[in-house]
């Protein structure tokens, strides 16, 4: 088997499908002989702030001294990045490797399970769990794919659960209210493992606290038991703040990623380092905590990849990353003109998500289209085009190469291109900026 055939297994899968339990992952899971139990990890789950969350965690552990694992979704240039060891991405021949033992497996239990066969999501599970148990690391820190319940993911026994955010994400799946969100969410906390929150909503809070409590899992939450205060002489592209708990007071981190939401993930993973180690009987190191958190870029999370003009990547893809890429705008860059250039995905909340932008008055929106992945189709924008209510003219170019080039042939050097809306998008573009 070569990369590419291997590949071609992996996207051959039930790509948008989910199984409706855990009986399947479990069952494929036990014809690999259990890998999931040889890890230590920490798993993330949350409507946004996961991926930053993980980044923040990957570089507190490298820096202090620890080999760390992730896996996360999904990859922005290469498929290999969902499973990488210190940020590095695992090789073609190792991938090919996993493959080759997992597809056998895979194919008796198309015929064994028919419908309930093993999806995309839940092979490439597997392939990180085994990829792991077969090269071991310190940690491994494992992003939920989707929900948390009932995800692939959620067959292990962490030593930290994170739970970032909630917001209306995924409605369809999930269901339609916050609270029954925050249930699924809330299913990947374990009996008596320590459970660390981000800002959230009362309500929804409420229903993890819930079940935190059933399952006698200590929990600690932003604004609670920790927190932050930031240093309002934030400008340009770092952010200072501090970061407090019961037992420690830590002045003057820096971060190099904007808003007041990234923050907020660092300060979850500053927490859940914490826990990790407290839970292992090692150290807390502040001075790794400080250079993790300094060290930290996250691909595709209000990512800088021209300077002049300035262009930035965001995959805001939900209503509620809108809502904190419209404050970080007000807060750090309204003396400036920014061009957005979005598409999005129909299943998403998108006429919020346009409105929301619209509403600024340094905004320009151009909207355009990508090819999106198997049965999800991205927005028609030409037809609601005329309903966005919009302080500044709305533009539309089909072709996003073309409406790079425009944008850029309009704007001034002191102006910002912002090119967000989905993070499928953003992995297409991000090619045009970013070649390694």
């Amino acid at each position: 088997m070569n990369y590419q055939q291997a590949l071609e297994f992996i996207h051959g899968r039930h790509r948008f499908k989910k199984n409706p339990d855990l009986e399947t992952m479990k069952l494929l899971l036990s014809k690999l002989d259990n890998p999931q139990e040889d890890i230590n990890a920490i798993h993330v789950a949350g409507t946004n702030g996961k991926g930053s969350t993980v980044a923040y965690l990957r570089n507190i552990f490298q820096a202090d001294g620890k080999k760390v694992g992730t896996f996360t979704s999904p990859f922005l240039i290469r498929f290999n990045e969902r499973i990488s060891v210190d940020g590095n991405p695992i090789s073609d021949s190792e991938l090919i490797k996993l493959v080759e033992q997992i597809k056998p497996i895979v194919e008796q239990l198309d015929v064994q399970l028919q419908s309930r066969a093993p999806t995309e999501f839940e092979v490439v599970t597997a392939m990180m769990f085994l990829y792991f148990a077969k090269h071991p690391v310190d940690v491994v820190i494992v992003e939920v794919g989707i929900g948390g319940l009932l995800d692939s993911t959620n067959v292990l026994n962490p030593k930290v659960s994170v739970i970032t955010t909630i917001g209306m994400d995924h409605m369809q799946i999930l269901g339609d209210t916050l609270e029954k969100i925050a249930f699924q969410k809330a299913g990947i906390i374990k009996e008596k493992t320590p459970v660390v929150v981000g800002n959230i909503a009362p309500s929804p809070l409420n229903v993890i606290k819930e079940q935190a409590s059933s399952k006698q899992a200590p929990i600690t939450i932003l604004n609670q038991q920790f927190k932050t205060t930031s240093h309002r002489t934030n400008t340009g592209w770092k952010q200072e703040f501090d970061y407090e708990d019961e037992d420690r007071l830590i002045r003057h981190l820096v971060i190099k990623m904007v808003g007041d939401y990234q923050i907020d993930n660092a300060s979850c993973a500053i927490k859940a380092y914490i826990e990790y180690q407290l839970q292992n009987s090692e150290d807390v190191n502040n001075f790794a905590i400080s250079n993790g958190l300094l060290n930290t870029q996250w691909a595709g999370r209000f990512e800088r990849v021209n300077d002049t003009p300035i262009v930035v990547l965001d995959g805001a893809h939900n209503i509620d990353a809108v809502q904190e890429i419209s404050k970080l705008i007000t807060e750090h860059f309204r003396n400036i003109d920014v061009h957005i250039i979005i598409a999005i995905l129909s299943d998403k909340n998108y006429m919020e998500m346009l409105n929301t932008l619209g509403k600024l008055s340094n905004v320009h929106m151009t909207l355009t289209e990508f090819q999106a992945y198997g049965n999800r189709k991205a927005v028609d924008m030409p037809k609601i085009i005329k309903n966005i209510q919009s302080v500044n003219p709305v533009s539309f170019e089909s072709d996003w190469h073309m409406a790079v080039a425009k944008v850029a042939n309009e704007m001034s050097d002191d102006d910002m291109m912002l090119i967000t809306g989905s993070l499928y998008f953003i992995s297409d573009v991000r090619k045009l900026f970013v070649t390694k």
